[in-house]
């Protein structure tokens, strides 16, 4: 019973960027680095090198600060359901209370990423409270995880927000396009938000030799990436799905939004959002 290692890896990125990145903080976030509980030398692992993954990190923050900027946005709206899809160790619920307790949230990933994870929160004293569901969900052996969420409490009827980051790019166009027609049918007023990364060639020169190495070991860590997308064929994907709207954000938004001002140069890299409404 062990957590997915791109999660864990997410999480040390989200600590990284509070421990060695100069405030203002886009996010701050160390629980999930207490949920991990890696060993003193994490910050020496190659990829923790805070020189060579500044725009992954910057990416991480931004993409997180954005959803929960949308989430509390949404909440004020009444809207009530919160589902993130991939949820590996995100700790919005531990994080932000005040907001999360408000709403229902759905964390859905693999069982043994969902055990691994109960009993680390259960450990360290947050527990799992009634409004937050971790939804076990076996893709390799075929699970629905909408029939997953209704059982879990899920009501279709009710708007949502739905959150997919860091995920699109390990799964076939087929399979994204499939996801982005579920998340359609569902209420009215339901925002779905879901990252992508771009082709190499629309990558600026400077990043990507970074991505290249992402993208190289993901491949020899058994999880490659196989999907790149230009914004204007994700919004396509968005539109032929259902969605009544869709919008394309970019990590140049995201840096105007979050990181201007800096004088450290940090900025988000290739990863990109598409924002769609039903």
């Amino acid at each position: 019973m062990t957590p997915d290692s791109t999660a864990v890896r997410v999480a040390l990125w989200r600590a990284l960027h509070a421990q060695v990145d100069p405030p203002p903080h886009v996010l701050e976030d160390e629980i999930g680095l207490r949920l991990v509980a890696p060993d003193d030398g994490w910050r020496c692992r190659p990829d923790m090198n805070p020189d060579a993954t500044r725009r992954f990190r910057a990416s991480i923050v931004a993409r997180a600060r954005f959803i929960e900027d949308l989430i509390e946005e949404q909440a004020g709206h009444g809207v009530g359901q919160y589902v993130i899809l991939g949820a590996g160790l995100d700790t919005f619920a531990q994080r932000r209370p005040e907001v999360a307790s408000r709403l229902l949230v759905f964390e859905v990933d693999q069982p043994g990423t969902q055990a691994w994870k109960r009993q680390r929160l259960v450990e360290l004293g947050f527990g799992v409270p009634d409004w937050l569901r971790l939804v076990p969900v076996d893709f390799e052996a075929g699970d629905a995880w909408w029939q997953r969420l209704g059982i879990a409490g899920f009501d279709a009827s009710r708007p949502a927000v739905v959150a997919s980051t860091g995920v699109s790019m390990y799964l076939t166009r087929d399979a994204i396009a499939a996801t982005l027609r579920q998340v359609a049918t569902l209420a009215a007023g339901t925002t779905l938000v879901m990252t992508f990364i771009l082709p190499l060639e629309l990558v600026e020169p400077e990043e990507r030799p970074g991505l290249e190495a992402a993208e190289r070991g993901a491949r020899a860590s058994g999880t490659p990436f196989v999907s790149f997308f230009a914004p204007s064929e994700m919004l396509a994907l968005g539109r032929g799905a259902g969605f009544r709207e869709v919008r394309h954000v970019s990590g140049a938004l995201l840096a105007q939004r979050y990181f201007a001002g800096r004088t450290d140069g940090l900025r988000p890299g290739s990863e990109e959002l598409l924002v769609a409404t039903v």
